[in-house]
């Protein structure tokens, strides 16, 4: 769906900058504009790999598991629904990681199979489980202390002091994940009543 939302936004550029006399613009735009997100995707490699890697030697050197077992108090009430000790509060603590790291890479495939373990306890398989959701909201609206993506972007961008996104970034992440974790629990209370 995104890929013709996309294909759509593109011929209607295309077709405006024709009838308004801009076809140059729209020329110059992809002769020069893949060569620069090319350049962009280059500088800011590096660091993704560097954290993903980072990433999967914590997971390796089971730093993962203790950091789940560290939250695991705070996840049992988040979701109480989930017994203790399942697969799936692991790779809900390890997609919080990387997540906090600001490694949507990374956390992408903790965050699959922490949905897959929840599919395997969820009841009714046709409709997304209370816990599916509430994990939802949490990776959609997660903390992230570090945004290595965007902290390579402004580097590479050539941002004068590129961390100073940080504060902010904690600030709003931490009010949205607190916000999505509310409004999550009034809808739960409420449907239970």
């Amino acid at each position: 769906m995104v890929n013709y939302i996309w294909f759509f936004l593109i011929i209607i550029g295309i077709i405006f900058s024709f009838f308004t006399g801009n076809i140059d613009v729209i020329n110059n735009s992809i002769l020069t504009n893949g060569t620069k997100a090319l350049e962009l995707i280059m500088s800011i490699l590096p660091i993704i790999v560097l954290w993903t890697g980072i990433m999967r030697i914590a997971e390796e050197a089971k730093l993962l598991d203790k950091f789940a077992k560290l939250v695991e108090p705070l996840l049992s009430k988040l979701f109480p629904d989930v017994p203790r000790n399942n697969k799936a509060l692991g790779f809900i603590a390890s997609n919080i990681a990387a997540n906090m790291m600001g490694l949507g890479s990374a956390a992408t495939p903790f965050g699959l199979k922490a949905m897959q373990e929840l599919q395997k306890i969820n009841p009714d398989k046709e409709v997304a489980s209370t816990p599916m959701i509430t994990f939802l909201v949490l990776n959609t609206a997660g903390v992230t202390l570090v945004p290595t993506t965007v902290l390579a972007l402004r580097i590479a961008t050539g941002s004068s002091n590129p961390s100073e996104i940080i504060m902010p970034g904690i600030i709003a992440t931490v009010c949205s994940s607190i916000g999505g974790l509310l409004l999550d629990y009034i809808i739960r209370k409420r449907r239970k009543s």
